[in-house]
């Protein structure tokens, strides 16, 4: 009698307990995070220290206490390696990929955000000078995450922010907690977010939580959040691989970190409406 073989487009059988304790944990770790910088946000106090020993001492219990949550993720689901994306694709693809995602990211955002003002003004929402209000009480509360006066000033801190802090606690542990996420979401409903358009639902759900990530920032710092983290989700499903958005990732908050002294002192000397 001949073997029953198993379907092509059958979903793998997975422990639903499992992997509903990684989703779970790997959730819960991002809106935590975002409630303790909500309780933690005084003026003149950012989160990443006035020092550079004091940044690497933030960075590090950061890194701690994800790779702890993320462990207990992998240890529950006992997600793969292609499970979580973690392949690096073709030699140093990686690197020019996310070069040139950075630059593409970065444009996008601001076509996204400027073509979203457009619209709150053609159809009368808001007006130009509402507008304008609104933008400058709602910028992105960077003196909440950086020391603005370190970055000028002590060339330790912000060097470590354009490495440490853009690449590894920014691009290497958010992007492993967005292929963490997908992961446990095409594991439980296989059906729904496996195909493209599944994929492409999915990356949504993990940008608007990625965007309430960063709401301790402030509302627009918070859209720019999650718009960039839709842009990065694609680039990994796209791929295959975390690599190319974890790279793109650390370039841009390299880039904006760079120009945060820059773009603060240009804004202190614009002219009040």
């Amino acid at each position: 009698m001949e073997a029953t073989q198993p379907r092509l487009d059958e979903p793998k059988s997975v422990n639903r307990k499992r992997w509903w304790v990684h989703l779970v944990l790997i959730t819960s770790y991002l809106l935590v995070v975002a409630l303790l910088s909500m309780m933690r946000n005084k003026p003149n106090h950012p989160a990443l220290s006035h020092t550079a020993t004091g940044l690497l001492i933030v960075c590090g219990a950061e890194l701690l206490l994800f790779g702890i949550i993320f462990a207990a993720a992998w240890a529950a689901s006992r997600a793969s390696r292609d499970d979580l994306r973690l392949r690096w694709r073709g030699k140093g693809m990686p690197v020019l990929l996310g070069l040139g995602y950075s630059v593409s990211l970065r444009i996008a955002v601001g076509v996204l955000i400027g073509f979203v003002g457009m619209v709150l003004i053609l159809s009368h929402v808001m007006t130009p000078d509402s507008m304008r209000d609104f933008f400058d009480k709602n910028r992105p509360g960077v003196e909440n995450l950086v020391d603005v006066s370190a970055m000028r000033n002590n060339a330790a801190y912000f060097w470590l922010s354009l490495t440490v802090v853009s690449f590894v606690v920014a691009g290497l542990r958010e992007e492993l907690w967005r292929a963490s996420f997908l992961a446990g979401l095409e594991a439980l409903w296989p059906r729904q977010f496996c195909s493209t358009p599944g994929k492409v639902c999915a990356v949504g759900i993990a940008a608007i939580i990625f965007g309430l990530g960063h709401v301790s920032m402030g509302v627009i710092a918070s859209f720019m959040a999650g718009a960039l983290g839709f842009g990065l989700g694609l680039i990994m499903v796209f791929h295959r691989s975390i690599w190319p958005a974890v790279l793109a990732h650390g370039f841009f908050d390299a880039t904006s970190m760079a120009l945060i002294p820059w773009a603060l002192e240009v804004m202190h000397h614009l002219p009040k409406p």
